[in-house]
């Protein structure tokens, strides 16, 4: 018997992980049943640690088990991302960039992105991803994602972040509300209307700042409704369900019946940031961060 652990050990084990059933792990590696149990026993062995509990009823990870099953998930992504690269350089590009964005930073700072890119290393594949802050934050981490546009407040220690673009924020209301631009007062105004907004787990810095918004006007706003998608609420307000605040750039691309009023005189704003690994492996994330961050880019 070997021991050292090899790279079959680890694809059996994630797959037990992943499935948490030895009978369904086995048929998806199209390997015997019997034979992925001796697998993870021997991996056991040689790390001499119980990576599953194991009953009649149910195979469940240990703490050591849940800890491996995130590195070897990560260990994977890795090896996956490596090919991927190794491809391209073999078919004469440089490199891949994998995106995870929010849908308000598809309204500027991508496709301004996209064509800088496609302008200065036209040999440079993209690909894009709309995901959650936290599933970005996941991402970057996990080395499934190079680079992330989101709205939060903080990131763990091993990630960078720099806001890329700051805009206002922006009333929403069905396009018949009975309020012109020139009647506009200050948020109080609408005190005892219902509220639609972004859902908290969606963007928690958003939420607190709608929060924030609202008890500056002196009122704790009422919320009717919670989505993840731009589209959702604004016909959510076209239908009289309530009313929103968004950022002021998100107005753009949609052709609805509702109305904006912009929120010039509040201090709070709307900041997307990029987020990227300090310790990254891509080259050609350097390249594209520069571009990115260049103050003196025209694609900015």
């Amino acid at each position: 018997m070997s021991n050292q652990i090899e790279l079959r050990h680890l694809t059996y084990f994630l797959a037990v992980a992943q499935e948490l059933h030895f009978r369904k792990a086995a048929e998806k590696l199209f390997i015997s049943q019997p034979g992925l149990s001796r697998q993870i026993k021997q991996m056991e062995d040689i790390l001499e640690t119980q990576l599953f509990e194991r009953n009649k009823k149910k195979v469940a990870l240990t703490p050591a088990g849940h800890y491996l099953k995130t590195e070897v998930e990560y260990i994977f992504n890795h090896l996956e991302k490596v090919e991927r690269q190794l491809k391209l350089v073999g078919d004469g590009n440089s490199g891949e960039l994998r995106i995870g964005f929010l849908g308000s930073a598809m309204q500027q700072v991508i496709p301004k992105l996209l064509l800088g890119i496609k302008e200065k290393y036209p040999k440079v594949k993209t690909s894009l991803e709309e995901l959650s802050n936290f599933a970005q934050v996941d991402g970057v981490l996990n080395d499934q994602l190079d680079m992330g546009f989101v709205r939060v407040s903080r990131v763990p220690s091993t990630l960078e972040m720099k806001t890329v673009f700051t805009d206002t924020f922006s009333l929403v209301l069905p396009e018949r509300y009975p309020i012109l631009t020139r009647e506009f007062e200050g948020m109080h105004q609408f005190a005892n209307d219902d509220f639609i907004l972004f859902s908290q787990a969606y963007s928690p810095l958003y939420y607190e700042t709608i929060m924030s918004i609202c008890k500056d006007a002196g009122f704790a706003p009422k919320i009717s409704h919670k989505s993840v998608h731009a589209h959702t609420i604004f016909k959510l307000v076209e239908n009289h369900m309530g009313i929103a605040i968004v950022p002021t750039s998100l107005q753009n691309g949609f052709q609805m019946r509702v109305k904006f009023i912009e929120l010039k005189n509040i201090p709070q704003r709307a900041e997307l940031s990029v987020i990227w690994k300090k310790e990254h492996t891509n080259p050609v994330l350097k390249n594209c961060m520069e571009l990115l961050l260049d103050e003196k880019n025209s694609y900015l």
